[in-house]
């Protein structure tokens, strides 16, 4: 039997990434990566009103128990002290409740994602794996992700989280609106459990009309803004607050939607994109033979 030298493996291998990129070439246009983003007129919203919140935290057991993560006892949440800390959304727990120290009063404030009208992770994915739905939720597909992490990048609000610990499964975490419940006529999960109205379900352009008759009267408890209206483009959730958004940890943000350039790159190369298993195969084939020759080298 011929032995093979390196040059001859390098050329069938280079070989038969061609011959797979051309397969590629001649796929259906059906396997284009195609975000969706349905901007419906009666999509959902839900407008937070931060003067009323009494940072009880139920929102947060409501959103681990209705996700199956690990919630413990509603009872756990009573402690108030970690309403101090800066808290993110993580992969243990889609939403979280923040305290700041306005005008020497507490404000709490719930975070979560904002389910843009024009979502920086829809137009980040490569694949589409995230998509904008009639109801006003973005949500997430894993049977596409790929774990490139452009979402976490992309997003204005940094809300995408990765679970590290986890690492070989590309699992991105984030709210998803509760939408297996909107699709069956429930609210979601949060909303329904708090004890004080501080969250407002219905349709997004309702809850703008119901926020600026709050801010009309009693213009010394808002002030005039709601956040969410214009912002990037506009979120399904919206805010009211006493003072600056700023002071609680809101980012300064346009009223320009947040894809930008990176929508026309990163989909202009990625249009009709595949994983190159042939690449793959190339590049072990190439640490298969160095390591075989170093191998051969020590002998």
């Amino acid at each position: 039997m011929k032995k093979q030298n390196r040059r001859d493996f390098l050329k069938s291998s280079i070989s038969i990434a061609g011959a797979a990129t051309a397969t590629n070439l001649l796929l259906p246009k059906n396997t284009k990566a195609s975000p969706e983003n349905i901007l419906s007129n009666d999509r959902f919203g839900v407008l937070v009103d931060t003067t009323v919140c009494i940072g009880c935290r139920k929102c947060e057991w409501a959103c681990k128990t209705a996700h199956n993560l690990p919630a413990g006892d509603a009872s756990d949440y009573d402690d108030k002290k970690v309403l101090s800390k800066r808290r993110r959304p993580s992969p243990g727990g889609y939403t979280v409740v923040n305290q700041y120290q306005t005008n020497q009063i507490p404000t709490n404030v719930k975070f979560q994602c904002m389910h843009c009208d024009h979502p920086a992770c829809v137009s980040a994915c490569i694949v589409g794996a995230f998509s904008k739905t009639e109801y006003g939720a973005v949500v997430w597909d894993e049977t596409k992700c790929i774990g490139c992490r452009y979402c976490m990048v992309a997003c204005p609000f940094q809300i995408p989280t990765f679970d590290f610990d986890k690492a070989i499964e590309p699992n991105i975490s984030k709210c998803d609106f509760c939408i297996d419940r909107l699709k069956v006529g429930k609210i979601p999960a949060c909303v329904e459990i708090c004890p004080v109205e501080t969250l407002t379900f219905g349709p997004r352009k309702d809850l703008i009309e119901v926020a600026r008759k709050k801010i009309k009267n009693f213009p010394d408890r808002y002030i005039n803004r709601i956040f969410g209206e214009a912002e990037v483009g506009g979120t399904s959730w919206l805010y009211l607050a006493s003072s600056q958004f700023e002071k609680l940890d809101f980012p300064k943000l346009g009223k320009n939607p947040a894809p930008g350039v990176s929508e026309t790159i990163q989909h202009g190369i990625f249009a009709y994109f595949i994983p190159p298993i042939a690449l793959y195969a190339l590049l072990g084939g190439i640490m298969w033979v160095n390591k075989k020759s170093e191998n051969e080298d020590e002998e």
